[in-house]
């Protein structure tokens, strides 16, 4: 009692809490809230895809980009239009994925990097960043371990991103990599993606039509999936596709949207060269949805794609979208996501239900049997199965970050609609309620206010016109990022400081 009366009562809740999230993760890691799954479970494939622009595949009216296999799958399933990363960077958006928390409460809001620091920005700035977040905390209750305490084997492939790099860029970290947040069966591997490449291995170019170059890490999924499981298994397959580098040694399939893309489009050379690398993406997954029908576990397959972020806007447009990869723009944020669960899913379906990354891991949990109250996201369970309209509710994202943090000095300061610019972003949030987005943009302490149904590329700033309601959504916004405990960029002492 007397040490419990020396405790400030602004800090004992705040331990009980910490005691709490301690207690509740041995818990789960310990096995001893293990479940048996309820019967009927389903095996849950998780697929995510590096930088795939909203309106990149063809299913989602891209006039130019094949992508059949994707298109099956949407066909075969349920197709959001108005899902959302929960960050327009690629560390922050997975590790809102593996928690079901947004990146404010997760204090992990930019990439990953090598060693801890702040930004060093090549032009003066009038706000400073926080400082890196180089790990996902071991503390965190991860989708992995979730779902392995129900019962479910679980298994990791491809781009982790959530440690500081290890022996090289994205290199998993032996503390804080798949295998220490809940995988148990991990495999590191590149494939075929360029960053297999370095130390001179790039691959000799394949002119025949129709051949695509083996992917080693594609081939250790496809064995995954036709192995024999005991237990309902959750597998991630996170591709590193379509992320630069964008170069293919498939001169064939160059030369085939080299001929079919228009000559007066913009960017075209680059654009070329990433339509290639999306059909190469589009192939791979084909091979993965091709195991698991020879599996014969494909009715019993729930089967999610999502992208991590937005397109990168020197390589595709993502129009009608405004912004980018790295803004919190609607192309920045606004993500294909497509859903196939046989028996429980209507093929050829639309939703346009807003719905986030950090949706992901309550939805996973509650279809293995369990709950995930503890987290920011809620569980789509009811919406996949009967297209129930979700509860209103407001979607957080909180960037106070700059970028890009090389060439800033140069990078243009307007975001528009297929600029193909990689602009200057400023620290900023912003808060989707309804039809209603709004912006916080922390240097001016200024506001823009969209209606994203009716003005999908976010050209009419409604905040003059309805102050009232911005204000409104601006402090709401606060006092959800207050709770969160996020972190805000502080003042740089002059206008010349460079941290």
């Amino acid at each position: 009692m007397r040490l419990q009366s020396q405790i400030p009562t602004r800090f004992a809740s705040s331990i009980a809490g910490m005691l709490g999230v301690w207690l509740l993760h041995l818990l789960w890691s310990g096995g001893l809230l293990a479940a048996t799954p309820a019967e009927g479970c389903p095996n849950i494939l998780f697929i995510l895809v590096d930088d795939l622009g909203w309106s990149d595949l063809a299913c989602y009216g891209h006039q130019w980009h094949d992508t059949p296999h994707l298109d099956r799958l949407a066909g075969e399933g349920l197709r959001f239009t108005n899902a959302y990363a929960a960050a327009p960077i690629c560390s922050a958006s997975r590790a809102s994925i593996m928690t079901g928390k947004t990146t404010a409460r997760t204090n992990f809001e930019f990439v990953t990097k090598d060693k801890p620091g702040r930004q060093q920005i090549d032009a003066p700035t009038l706000l400073r960043a926080p400082p890196f977040t180089l790990d996902l905390p071991l503390q965190e209750l991860t989708v992995a371990e979730r779902l392995a305490a129900l019962g479910y084997q679980t298994a990791f492939f491809g781009k982790w991103h959530l440690n500081a790099h290890f022996g090289g860029y994205l290199g998993w970290s032996p503390t804080h990599g798949p295998a220490q947040q809940g995988f148990e069966f991990t495999k590191q591997d590149f494939g075929n993606h360029p960053y297999a490449w370095r130390g001179g291995n790039r691959p000799d170019p394949i002119e025949a039509n129709g051949v695509f170059a083996d992917d080693s890490m594609v081939q250790g999924v496809v064995e995954y999936l036709e192995a024999e499981h005991k237990q309902p298994f959750f597998a991630c397959v996170s591709s590193f596709y379509v992320h630069t580098p964008v170069q293919t040694p498939l001169t064939w399939l160059v030369n085939k949207y080299d001929a079919k893309i228009p000559a007066e489009v913009p960017q075209r050379k680059q654009r070329i060269a990433y339509a290639a690398f999306l059909e190469t993406l589009d192939h791979h997954l084909g091979q993965v949805l091709e195991a698991v029908e020879r599996s014969g576990q494909r009715d019993s397959t729930l089967v999610v794609l999502m992208s991590d972020n937005g397109g990168h806007p020197e390589y595709t447009a993502n129009g009608p979208l405004r912004g980018s990869k790295w803004n919190l723009y609607e192309g920045g944020i606004r993500v294909p996501m497509l859903v196939r669960w046989p028996g429980h899913v209507d093929g050829g379906k639309t939703s346009c239900e807003p719905v986030i990354g950090y949706d992901l891991l309550p939805t996973f949990v509650d279809i293995a049997g369990g709950a995930a109250d503890d987290v920011d996201g809620v569980s789509l369970k009811e919406h996949l199965r009967n297209a129930s309209s979700l509860e209103p509710r407001k979607l957080i994202w909180h960037f106070p970050y700059y970028h890009p943090e090389k060439g800033y000095a140069q990078s243009p300061d307007s975001i528009g609609v297929d600029d193909f610019e990689t602009s200057r972003t400023h620290p900023h949030s912003a808060m989707r309620q309804g039809d209603f987005k709004l912006l916080q943009f922390y240097e001016q302490d200024a506001t823009e206010l969209y209606d994203v149904v009716h003005d999908i590329a976010e050209q009419d700033d409604l905040s003059s016109r309805f102050p009232s309601r911005a204000a409104e959504m601006k402090a709401q916004l606060q006092a959800e990022l207050v709770e969160m405990q996020a972190r805000f960029p502080t003042p740089t002492h002059s206008l010349d400081a460079v941290d």
